[in-house]
């Protein structure tokens, strides 16, 4: 979208603006414009929060395989294990700016449940794998496909809401993230009961764990078929709305005079030399730091003294997430009501910072599998916030499709970092570990900040006139245009 809202004020005056269609007054249509809204939640966000759901418990069951004996059986080490996460992570990173770039001219009907596709059926070979070597080229081969659905879905939901509405829905869809461990650990459990996988059962070690990847693997793949059939590539050709409110629908978005906007490597580089975007792209990286690690070794973490046994820890990494979904959405609710991204995360990264705090110093287990609860809430609640704030400030496809990849690219290589950070040699009680994320979440906290700065700073130039050449341009350099702090 070339246009992407100039600012707030202009997103109200579409909703009382005149009528779309004779008969329908400025009450008609912001009730009309209500409907719409829901009608855009209910049938596009459950679709992405299950493709969203796929992807997070295909990237980390890897975790729960790990304790269910996956190292043992195909005869790889503990820094073999986590060179293929990091062989993940690196292809993951290298697919996120050239998929968005696809999107658009592929369709995201077409792109995204294709992804998902694919990559469902990678995760299904992981239950074949036999060595080190294959291990790492199907886990090689899931991060290209898996990089480009978190890029290409933000940039797809700026096609449909405004800037004060991203949040809330980006938190809804992301709170898949926090529910995949839930139902991971629920999953991972169910299915190690199912017995040895033909062909593959030895005395010495045990191929349950492999129905893990298999039966996972097969769910996403009739996920990924299923939401081409649901998923509109666009409003003008949504056929769950009526014409009148697609025009509408259009209308509030001000979208006309970017649906057809050519590609331009100018747009490209603005979004790549634009310090909001590394400010908050390393905030954002510090975070995932924390967000893949937790997700990787939670299971491992609560087996090392909490639980009694494997399949006792996969439950009890249910609850933690579960609670942490809850306050996701309220999260994001607050951020959209307010209007406000930096400031939200302010207050809620503190929480998981004190979380990192206390089981970096405790070695009570009750004590650090409660702290798991604060890790969880304040890292995911700060999610929806830092995924919106780029694009609430974008203006132009090209520029926001940029800057949406690029900082995916910068924040997803924390994975390497929450690849090697919890050896085996630290458990039970990963001091360093603990210490690690608690000295990058603050590092995050300081960038929000200067972020938040930054923002207020532009803003101010442009009620000073200082931006006074760009207006009319109808990007976010154009004076009207509002940055969301």
């Amino acid at each position: 979208m070339a246009m992407a809202i100039q600012s707030d004020e202009m997103n109200d005056k579409v909703a009382g603006h005149g009528s779309v269609e004779a008969g329908y007054g400025g009450v008609e249509d912001s009730k009309m414009m209500k409907r719409v809204v829901l009608k855009m939640d209910v049938r596009i966000l459950p679709v992405l929060a299950l493709l969203f759901l796929c992807s997070f418990i295909d990237r980390t069951n890897v975790g729960n395989a790990k304790i269910l004996g996956l190292e043992r059986d195909i005869g790889i080490s503990d820094h073999q294990y986590a060179i293929g996460l990091c062989v993940f992570y690196a292809t993951y990173i290298a697919s996120e700016l050239p998929s968005n770039l696809v999107l658009k001219k592929v369709s995201p009907k077409i792109w995204l449940p294709l992804l998902t596709a694919v990559w469902g059926v990678l995760t299904m070979c992981m239950g074949f794998v036999r060595s080190f070597a294959s291990f790492v080229t199907v886990r090689a081969l899931l991060g290209v496909a898996e990089g480009g659905l978190l890029p290409g879905m933000v940039l797809y939901l700026s096609h449909f809401y405004r800037r004060n509405e991203l949040a809330l829905r980006i938190g809804i869809f992301y709170t898949a993230a926090s529910l995949s461990g839930a139902f991971g650990g629920l999953l991972a459990r169910g299915l190690n009961a199912i017995g040895p996988v033909p062909g593959f059962h030895t005395k010495d070690s045990s191929s349950s764990y492999r129905w893990v990847f298999i039966v996972e693997g097969l769910l996403t793949v009739f996920v990924g078929l299923c939401s081409a059939l649901f998923l509109p590539n666009s409003i003008e050709t949504a056929r769950f709305l009526t014409p009148v409110e697609r025009e509408l629908a259009s209308q509030r978005l001000d979208q006309q005079n970017s649906v057809h906007e050519p590609f331009s490597w100018t747009e490209v580089k603005r979004g790549i030399f634009n310090l909001q975007v590394w400010l908050s792209a390393l905030a954002y990286f510090a975070i995932l730091c924390g967000l893949y690690s937790f997700g990787l070794f939670l299971p491992t973490i609560i087996n090392n003294g909490f639980a009694k046994n494997a399949n006792e820890a996969q439950l009890w990494t249910v609850i933690p997430y579960a609670f942490a979904s809850i306050f996701t959405v309220i999260t994001a609710f607050l951020s959209d009501r307010l209007a406000l991204r930096g400031p939200v995360m302010l207050c809620t990264l503190p929480i998981a910072i004190i979380g990192y705090g206390v089981i970096s110093q405790t070695t009570n287990p009750k004590v650090q599998y409660g702290m798991t609860f604060l890790m969880a809430t304040g890292m995911y609640a700060s999610v929806p916030c830092i995924l919106s704030w780029n694009s609430n400030n974008s203006a132009g496809h090209y520029k926001r499709a940029t800057t949406s990849a690029l900082q995916l690219a910068i924040a997803n290589a924390g994975g390497f970092v929450a690849s090697f950070v919890y050896q085996k040699q630290e458990a039970p009680q990963f001091k360093k570990s603990h210490s690690i994320m608690l000295g990058l979440l603050c590092a995050a906290w300081l960038l929000i900040a200067a972020n938040v700065a930054w923002v207020a700073k532009i803003n101010k130039d442009k009620r000073a006139g200082k931006y006074a050449e760009w207006e009319g341009k109808g990007d976010d350099r154009d004076p009207d245009f509002k940055m969301v702090l």
